[in-house]
């Protein structure tokens, strides 16, 4: 008996993900035929040896006593209320704990938000390049994402003339991702304004993924979106995977501000589907009020002399040194999208392939990048790496990658 061919949904048709894709998945064979593969396709601390502050592990191991059930739908008091803190520090007072759920990770929330709110052939405005979950939670719902440029010659920064230009009478929501990735850029306040407004003048839902937030460089400042966007929805979307380093224990936060009146049934959808997958993880809840009450950090990473900001420099140096490379300087984030400047290559930018040089890359000096194409832009020739390993190994990668380069030149 022949046995049907069983189908994956159509939902899942136009949904990619290839930070997590095919070239991630040559990376384990190799890996499993004895080959060391540096991986900087993904923004995963702890790979590189970063921890989480000591204080939030305290603060999970004194508290698993009181863990072993659920929690609320929203999540434990103490998180939400440790939210809500932070939003008023941020001028945000007409916040409760009740406007805040905390998720297995932002990206349940993104999904639950996407899934609450869209009909099929809605549309979302999301930033080109973007985090591609953002994508896939809108066309996993049968909506269509209108990506609006960040132009590499603004440093990735939108313009909100144009963005507006992209609103129809089916426009639901518009993304922001600030500081963003892949591209690390970090919103001026004036941008924000605009794009709140736009928000405000077409009764749009704004979403600030900002999980970034406190993740700066030479002297950046992270503006919220939420106390500029007071007169529309506003979701902003927060967690401790980035900044507090801490991607296993999967907690995110989505918080609620501006005006609500109006979304009240949209609302108590999101509390539904967070109801039906009853809670997030419980014991990762109680490291939240440590993890926003305490020192920061992360700031001792960032500044000059720290890990992070030391990587950035090496990278920065290494592009400035390159024949065949140039990058935006991130200002926020953990990325650099750096662009290969194929018109100096054989066969130019029509002939150079993001894909192709990813694997290129991978299977000859076994460096795992990911393509920029996968971000949602319709160019070919950016990738995207991590400033997670150390300043030497990130200048050893990009010797692999000026290597490699240097063959296709000599082709």
């Amino acid at each position: 008996m022949t046995i049907p061919q069983l189908r994956a949904s159509e939902h899942l048709h136009d949904v990619k993900y290839e930070i997590r894709g095919t070239l991630s998945r040559r990376a384990e064979q190799l890996e499993r035929e004895g080959h060391e593969i540096i991986k900087l396709n993904i923004g995963n601390p702890g790979a590189f040896g970063f921890r989480m502050p000591d204080t939030m592990r305290v603060a999970i191991i004194e508290n698993l006593h009181q863990a072993d059930p659920y929690s609320h739908q929203k999540g434990i008091f103490p998180a939400r209320e440790a939210v809500v803190m932070q939003a008023q520090n941020r001028d945000v007072m007409d916040v409760t704990a009740d406007d805040v759920f905390i998720g297995n990770g932002v990206s349940e929330l993104i999904m639950l938000a996407m899934r609450a709110l869209l009909d099929p052939q809605d549309e979302v405005l999301v930033p080109s390049p973007d985090y591609p979950l953002w994508t896939a939670s809108v066309v996993i719902h049968g909506a269509k994402a209108v990506h609006y440029p960040c132009r590499q010659e603004r440093g990735f920064v939108p313009d909100p003339a144009e963005v507006e230009a992209m609103v129809t009478d089916r426009t639901r929501a518009i993304v922001v991702i600030n500081p963003n990735n892949p591209t690390g850029a970090v919103y001026p306040r004036e941008v924000l304004e605009a794009l709140a407004a736009i928000a405000e003048r077409h009764h749009l839902v704004f979403c600030a993924d900002e999980i970034y937030d406190e993740m700066l460089y030479d002297g950046a400042e992270f503006v919220a979106s939420a106390p500029i966007a007071k007169r529309s929805l506003c979701l902003t979307f927060g967690g401790l995977s980035k900044v507090y380093r801490a991607c296993g224990l999967r907690v995110g936060w989505l918080m609620f501000s501006g005006e609500r009146s109006h979304a009240r049934d949209y609302i108590q959808a999101v509390e539904l589907l967070a109801s039906l997958r009853l809670c997030s993880n419980v014991p990762g809840q109680y490291a939240v009020q440590t993890a926003l009450g305490g020192h920061q950090s992360i700031f001792d990473l960032t500044r000059p002399g720290g890990r992070l900001h030391s990587t950035r420099a090496a990278l920065l140096d290494a592009v400035r040194r390159s024949r065949w490379l140039s990058v935006v300087a991130p200002r926020g984030a953990m990325y650099a999208f750096v662009r290969v400047n194929a018109e100096r290559l054989p066969g130019g930018v029509e002939g150079f392939k993001d894909h192709e040089f990813a694997l290129d890359l991978l299977e000859r000096r076994h460096v795992l990048v990911a393509p920029g194409s996968s971000f949602n832009v319709p160019y070919r020739d950016h990738f995207r790496v991590t400033l997670l390993p150390d300043a030497e190994l990130m200048a050893d990668v990009f010797a692999r990658i000026e290597s490699l380069l240097d063959e296709y030149a000599a082709k």
